[in-house]
């Protein structure tokens, strides 16, 4: 995997640019500032199930926008192409992981319902501006990622356990993190989980499900929110004939700056 430190002046549509070109790196830091989103694409005929997967599920799953079948732009973005603009995608048949390519253009359908959630990669930057350690960040790693043992609430043929993203927060820094967070309600909100991981169900946190284990710092406690991958969990374990997402961390990047979403 290529690691590339983000530009801290890149637009999203440099960066966008750079992934349409093939740069497959997580999105954590680049084009500060910005609104990230998860990406989840389904036929037409599982549509409703996941806008109702989402309506049931809010905080791991607030929908940004959802396109007309077989559409790929979005007015979160309007010059963006979703069929070429996230880093990396994953495809999904039957619930299995069946090819993860940089441009998904070839696997692109005309039924296809694009849904864009809100990803926790947006409050990121003031997490920093109020001194709280973004410590992915800062060793160069993707967000740690784990399936929790919480049922989300099933909606249709659609259902899964919740997915959580960590990071490892200074004891001295944890209420500022909930504070932050709690006003992007959008971008996930608060913390679901301070503290011991096995109040989630997670064995053990140096084996993340998805993206990478990060070092914690002597003082840290870690923390929890609730994650966008949540949807991806549900298709694993649902099962849909097909789906198309992008790869864990590595988001859709858009022209809405993040105070859009911020509540206060």
């Amino acid at each position: 995997m290529t690691r590339l430190e983000p530009p801290a002046l890149a637009s999203p549509e440099q960066a966008r640019a750079l992934f349409r070109s093939g740069t497959d790196v997580p999105t954590a830091g680049w084009a500060p500032g910005h609104t990230q989103a998860n990406l989840v694409c389904v036929p037409a005929d599982w549509a409703e199930d996941v806008r109702l997967f989402c309506e049931r599920n809010p905080q791991p799953c607030p929908v940004l926008d959802v396109t007309a079948p077989g559409a790929f732009r979005t007015r979160l973005a309007p010059g963006a192409d979703l069929r070429t603009d996230v880093p990396r995608y994953r495809v999904w048949e039957n619930g299995g992981l069946v090819a993860e390519p940089v441009d998904a253009t070839a696997f692109w359908r005309a039924d296809l319902v694009t849904f864009l959630i809100g990803c926790s990669f947006t409050f990121e930057s003031q997490l920093a501006a109020e001194g709280v350690p973004l410590r992915h960040i800062e060793q160069g790693r993707n967000v740690s990622m784990y399936v929790t043992s919480r049922p989300c609430r099933p909606a249709g043929r659609l259902s899964g356990p919740l997915v959580v993203s960590m990071r490892p927060v200074p004891a001295a820094l944890v209420a500022t993190a909930h504070r932050v967070t709690r006003a992007m309600p959008a971008m996930h909100g608060a913390p679901v989980h301070s503290g011991d991981p096995a109040v989630l169900g997670i064995a053990d946190p140096s084996r993340p499900d998805f993206g990478d284990p990060v070092r914690a710092e002597p003082g840290d406690v870690p923390v929890f929110w609730a994650c966008g991958v949540t949807p991806q969990a549900a298709v694993m374990a649902s099962r849909p004939p097909f789906a198309l997402t992008h790869a864990p961390g590595r988001m859709f990047l858009t022209d809405v700056r993040d105070e859009h979403y911020r509540t206060g």
